[in-house]
C-alpha cells in the first residue's frame, strides 16, 4: 500500500439532462447551499462544512458522474502524488497546477482504473460554516461515496496501491461471494466504498447530519415531499451508521447517515460481514429488506463519463 497523501473526501460532482430540477433537488429539499453559479454549472455547500461545496451539478446532454475530488495536505502532497501515480502509468488528465473552482486550491486530475475522474486538491480556501443547530434538519458534511465496479477487488487494489486507502471492512455472502469492500483514508470508518456491480457507475452519495432526531426529521421531509425513497431507516453493521436512501430525480441514490464509526487504525482488523444475515445489513431491524429491486436502483445507469474527462 502506497503512503497515505489523502486527507479527506471533498466534493462529488454530477452531470444531468434536467439540471434546474437537479438543482431544486439538491438546493431545497436534500438541504444543501448554493454558493455559486454560472451558465449550467452550479455549486452546493453544506452548511456545517468548511468545504467550498460539496456537491457541483452541471448541465450536460447526458447524465454522468464527472468527478470525486478528494483533498490533500499540502501542494507539495499533490506534487509528489502526481509523480508517483505517473510512474505507477496512471493515466492523468491534467498536471498539478492552480484551479478556478470557488475557494481556488493547488490540484490535478486522472483516471482512476474504472475510467473516473479523481480530482486531488489542496490550499482549498476554507469556507465560512457554522455549527448545526438542534433539529435542523440539513446536511452537515458530505460522508463518504460508493461506487459501482464491474472488479471489485482489481478496484479495490488500485486504490490501495495508488491512493493509500486501506481496507475496513467486505460485505460477503455464501452465494454472491464479496460484494464491497469499505476504504478509509482517516480513522472515518470509510470515506468510499466499491461496490460490485455489472458496470461502472455511481452507487450512492451520503450526508451526514447532525445527530439521529435530525436525520429522522431529514428522512421525513424528503419523503414527505414525494421523492422515492430505496432502503431505510436502519442501521448498518458495517461502519454501524444509520441510513436512509432516496433517489434524486435523474436516479442516483443519495443517502442521509450520521454517527458513521471512527476507528483506532493501529488496532483495527477488517471483518468479512455475511449481508445474507438481516441484522448485517440493518441492526434495528426497522428497515424494508434488503432485495434485488434494492440492490438494483444502486446499480444506477452506466456511466456515461467512463475514460472521458468532464469539459470543465
Amino acid at each position: 500500500m502506497s503512503a497515505r497523501l489523502l486527507t479527506h473526501l471533498r466534493h462529488v460532482d454530477l452531470a444531468v439532462p434536467d439540471y434546474e430540477k437537479q438543482l431544486d433537488f439538491y438546493g431545497g429539499v436534500w438541504g444543501l447551499t448554493k454558493v455559486a453559479e454560472d451558465s449550467g454549472i452550479s455549486f452546493l455547500a453544506a452548511e456545517g462544512s468548511p468545504e467550498q461545496y460539496v456537491v457541483r451539478l452541471r448541465k450536460a446532454e447526458e447524465k454522468r458522474l464527472d468527478l470525486v475530488s478528494y483533498g490533500a495536505a499540502s501542494p507539495e502532497d499533490v506534487d509528489t502524488l502526481a509523480e508517483r501515480l505517473l510512474a505507477g502509468d496512471v493515466r492523468l488528465i491534467s498536471r498539478p497546477g492552480k484551479v478556478d473552482t470557488p475557494g481556488g486550491g493547488y490540484g490535478f486530475r486522472f483516471f482512476d482504473v474504472d475510467g473516473r475522474t479523481i480530482e486531488v486538491l489542496a490550499d482549498v480556501e476554507v469556507r465560512q460554516h457554522r455549527r448545526i443547530e438542534e433539529k435542523e434538519a440539513i446536511p452537515v458534511k458530505l460522508s463518504h461515496v460508493v461506487l459501482n465496479s464491474p472488479d471489485l477487488n482489481r478496484t479495490r487494489e488500485w486504490y490501495e496501491r495508488h491512493l493509500g486507502f486501506a481496507l475496513s471492512d467486505t460485505l460477503s455472502s455464501p452465494h454472491m461471494g464479496e460484494v464491497m469492500h469499505f476504504m478509509r483514508i482517516s480513522n472515518q470508518h470509510h470515506s468510499m466504498a466499491i461496490a460490485q456491480g455489472p458496470h461502472t457507475s455511481l452507487h450512492h452519495i451520503s450526508f451526514e447530519m447532525r445527530g439521529l432526531d435530525e436525520y429522522m426529521r431529514g428522512s421525513g421531509r424528503v419523503i414527505r415531499a414525494g421523492f422515492k425513497k430505496v432502503w431505510g431507516p436502519g442501521r448498518h453493521m458495517a461502519g454501524d451508521n444509520t441510513f436512509t436512501y432516496f433517489l434524486d430525480p435523474h436516479g442516483n441514490t443519495v443517502e442521509y447517515t450520521t454517527e458513521l464509526e471512527l476507528l483506532d487504525e493501529d488496532t483495527w482488523h477488517p471483518h468479512v460481514y455475511d449481508f445474507s444475515r438481516p441484522e448485517v445489513t440493518d441492526q434495528w431491524g426497522t428497515a424494508n429488506p434488503m432485495n434485488e429491486l434494492v440492490a438494483k436502483e444502486s446499480f444506477n445507469d452506466p456511466d456515461r463519463g467512463v475514460f472521458v474527462a468532464p469539459p470543465v
